[in-house]
């Protein structure tokens, strides 16, 4: 709301002194409401196409790349000081790939096992599996 009433008191700076009634301020109004509605309906667009963007990793577009970015996303999931043990396996699959590992102990606890997707280019859900 703030950000709307800013761009409408810029307009209105802007516009020339004779020009400046209601109906101009009204109408900068609606225009900065509708473009922050337009920019967030594409933020959700964009959030539902990749929901789980690698940052840092960009598109994946090979196994090891993969592999990388389903490592850095179960140390991230599992908290610090956890380190990945073991290899870690990558299948391939129609829209992507399949990473199996395991991730390393914090502490005391035992290592937990888990399970990323990476589908079209982006790690699309990763699940660690707790121990019983």
């Amino acid at each position: 709301m703030q950000k709307i009433l800013v761009a409408a008191l810029a307009l209105a700076f802007a516009v020339p002194a004779h020009a400046q009634d209601y109906r101009d301020l009204h109408r900068a109004a609606d225009a900065a409401i509708a473009s922050d509605i337009a920019r967030d309906r594409q933020a959700e667009r964009d959030a539902r196409r990749q929901p789980y963007a690698s940052p840092g990793h960009g598109a994946i577009h090979t196994a090891t790349a993969a592999r990388n970015a389903c490592a850095a996303k179960a140390r991230e999931e599992a908290g610090p000081g956890t380190k990945i043990l073991g290899r870690i396996a990558a299948s391939t699959m129609s829209t992507g790939w399949e990473v199996e590992g395991e991730v390393g102990p914090l502490g005391d606890r035992r290592s937990v096992p888990f399970v990323c997707s990476v589908r079209n280019g982006s790690v699309s859900g990763i699940m660690l599996h707790s121990p019983d």
